[in-house]
C-alpha cells in the first residue's frame, strides 16, 4: 500500500490537474457559443449560393472551354484531399476522426489506381496524416496563435487551390471536415470542391417548368466570376463548422475529465483515510502491547 505521503501528494497533484481541465472546459464554452454563432450564420449564405449557382448553370453548356472550377479538368485521375482539423489536441476523438476519414479517403483511392494529394488545414490533422502520408502532403496551413479564422484566410486557401488547378497539379478536389451538429456530436463530412457540384441542376430531368432568368452579363461570365468566390464561401463554412465543433468536442472532454478527475480524488481520499486509520489502529495496538509488557 502507498505511504501517506505519496497518497497526499498523488491526490494534490489530480486536484491542480482537475482545475485546470475545469478552467479549460469554461474557456471552450465561452469560445464554443460564438463559433456556433458563425457557423450557423455562413449556413444560409453558403446553401444560397449554392443554390444561386445551381440555378445559372443550369442554363450553361459546359464544355471543354469552360471554367475548370465548373467542368474540372475532364479527367479524376490526381485527387487533393483537404482535411480541416485543429491546431491544438485535448478535443477526444475530433481531430482523429478527420484522419481517419482521410486515410480511409485515400486508400480506397488508391486501391483504385488514383493519386492521392493531401493539404492539410490544421496542425493535428497534418501531424496524423504525416505517419502514413508523408510523401502525398503537399502544402499545410495552421492557425496556432491565432484567435479566429476571417474569410481572408479561407481566401487565401481558395486561392492556392485555384492555382494548382490552373497548373493541372490535380483533377478533384474535396475537403473533409466536422460537421457541428451539437454540442456532444460532430459528424466527419466529406464535400466535393472541384468540380463544382451542382446537385439542383443535374436532378433536374427538365420536363417541369423553370424560371426565366436573363442575366447581363451571361451566364458562363457571372459564373466565371461566383465560382472562385464559392470555392471560398465553401472552405469558410468548413472552417466554421470545424471551429466550432472542436470547442464542443473539448468542452465534453474537458467535462468528462473534470469529472473522472473528481472520482479519482474520492477514491484516493478514501484510500488514504483507510491507510491513516490502520496506522492510527497499528500504533494503538503496539501503544497497548507495551503497556500490558511492562
Amino acid at each position: 500500500m502507498p505511504s501517506l505521503k505519496a497518497l497526499r501528494g498523488r491526490i494534490a497533484s489530480v486536484k491542480s490537474t482537475q482545475k485546470i481541465t475545469s478552467a479549460m472546459k469554461m474557456v471552450a464554452a465561452s469560445k464554443l457559443r460564438r463559433a456556433q454563432a458563425q457557423a450557423e450564420a455562413a449556413r444560409p449564405y453558403a446553401q444560397r449560393m449554392e443554390r444561386m449557382l445551381a440555378s445559372l448553370a443550369a442554363g450553361v453548356t459546359v464544355h471543354p472551354t469552360s471554367p475548370k472550377l465548373l467542368a474540372g479538368t475532364g479527367r479524376s485521375q490526381i485527387h487533393l484531399l483537404i482535411p480541416v482539423t485543429g491546431d491544438r489536441g485535448l478535443a477526444g476523438a475530433f481531430n482523429a476522426s478527420i484522419g481517419r476519414l482521410t486515410r480511409t479517403i485515400a486508400r480506397r483511392l488508391e486501391s483504385e489506381g488514383k493519386t492521392v494529394k493531401i493539404y492539410a488545414v490544421g496542425r493535428k490533422g497534418r501531424d496524423y496524416l504525416r505517419r502514413e502520408f508523408p510523401d502525398n502532403i503537399v502544402g499545410d496551413v495552421s492557425y496556432v496563435g491565432r484567435k479566429s479564422i476571417g474569410f481572408a484566410d479561407a481566401s487565401a486557401i481558395a486561392a492556392r487551390v485555384i492555382t494548382m488547378l490552373d497548373a493541372g497539379e490535380f483533377d478533384v478536389c474535396t475537403v473533409v471536415y466536422n460537421r457541428f451538429q451539437s454540442v456532444i456530436s460532430q459528424v466527419p463530412t466529406e464535400m466535393q470542391l472541384v468540380p463544382t457540384p451542382l446537385p439542383a441542376a443535374q436532378e433536374s430531368d427538365g420536363t417541369g417548368p423553370r424560371a426565366f432568368i436573363d442575366s447581363e452579363p451571361d451566364e458562363e461570365a457571372v459564373l466565371a466570376r461566383l465560382l472562385p468566390q464559392n470555392l471560398a464561401v465553401q472552405i469558410y463554412r468548413a472552417q466554421l463548422e470545424s471551429a466550432a465543433g472542436f470547442f464542443g468536442s473539448q468542452m465534453t472532454a474537458m467535462d468528462n475529465a473534470t469529472r473522472n478527475a473528481g472520482d479519482m480524488i474520492k477514491r484516493l481520499t478514501l484510500n488514504y483515510n483507510r491507510a491513516r486509520q490502520a496506522n492510527i489502529t497499528r500504533e494503538l495496538i503496539e501503544i497497548i502491547s507495551g503497556a500490558e509488557a511492562v
